[in-house]
């Protein structure tokens, strides 16, 4: 049984070493590779959480296949910690993520979006100029509102209406519902005389590289897009979860083994 546990904590880490290599590979091709601002915004935490599972897999491996009990102890408090960060995270994004959603408009097939229906947190994120900045520059390098503008002069009203539009569609590619602008095609419209109580009429622009980029809505259905996506990444950190717990606990199998083994050799060479 001790020479199990030492081998089954030996081989997971040794997956997971394996397993660093392509994601160290990733960052650093994204570093010098990388064409677009986006695609550069994940190269450093890629390298970092590459580097991340190979010390701490390299520490796994050789503490429990050549008995090094004092790596095994690094291993541990490293995985303790991991999972307390891990634990700490899924609790903070289901908390973050649990208001908020779209506004059904009567009459229209798709939903928009609202800034103050989020999060505190969220909202102050993406309030800020600098991290709006990068990120509206991951959006329209992502080109999110070229279906639409393909429709551009084949689309009525109507059919436009009755389209679904994902929540970064809506929110970035067209204007609110409340500035009641003139319908031309899907990314271009013409604005109305009066008073619109909502910002975002004003900073609404029928150029391709502003359209409603800049506005509260966009950033709402940023947040909408990232509540989905955060979801998914808690329910997989609680599974994740179960499988650190359970290898943590193996590894605490493995220092026994190790003391056990030492204080068992010791023992032989005093009688000796």
């Amino acid at each position: 049984m001790a020479r199990c546990s030492n081998n089954l904590v030996g081989i997971l880490n040794l997956l997971v070493l394996l397993l660093s290599i392509p994601i160290l590979g990733s960052g650093i091709w994204l570093s010098v590779k990388g064409s677009t601002q986006c695609e550069r915004f994940f190269d450093k935490p890629m390298i970092a959480l590459g580097v991340f599972l190979m010390i701490v897999a390299i520490a796994g491996v050789v503490g429990s296949w050549c008995r090094v009990t004092w790596l095994l102890w690094f291993y541990l408090f490293v995985m303790f910690v991991l999972i307390l960060l891990i634990l700490c995270f899924t609790i903070f994004a289901f908390a973050v993520t649990s208001k908020g959603s779209g506004v059904s408009i009567p009459g229209k097939a798709y939903k928009e979006y609202r800034l103050e229906d989020y999060s505190a947190w969220l909202q102050k994120r993406v309030s800020n100029a600098k991290h709006w900045k990068n990120i509206r520059s991951c959006l329209y390098e992502s080109k999110i509102c070229k279906p639409l503008e393909i429709l551009s002069g084949h689309e009525p009203a109507s059919d436009f209406y009755n389209l679904y539009l994902g929540s970064l569609e809506s929110g970035c590619c067209k204007p609110s519902n409340d500035c009641n602008f003139t319908y031309i095609n899907p990314t271009t419209w013409n604005k109305t005389e009066g008073t619109q109580t909502n910002p975002d009429c004003q900073t609404w622009d029928n150029k391709k590289d502003k359209l409603c980029y800049n506005c509260k809505a966009c950033k709402a259905g940023f947040i909408d897009n990232l509540k989905a996506s955060w979801k998914v990444v808690a329910i997989v950190d609680i599974v994740f979860l179960v499988i650190l717990i359970i290898v943590y606990a193996m590894g605490c199998c493995a220092v026994r083994n190790n003391k056990r083994e030492d204080s068992y050799a010791r023992s032989n060479g005093f009688a000796g």
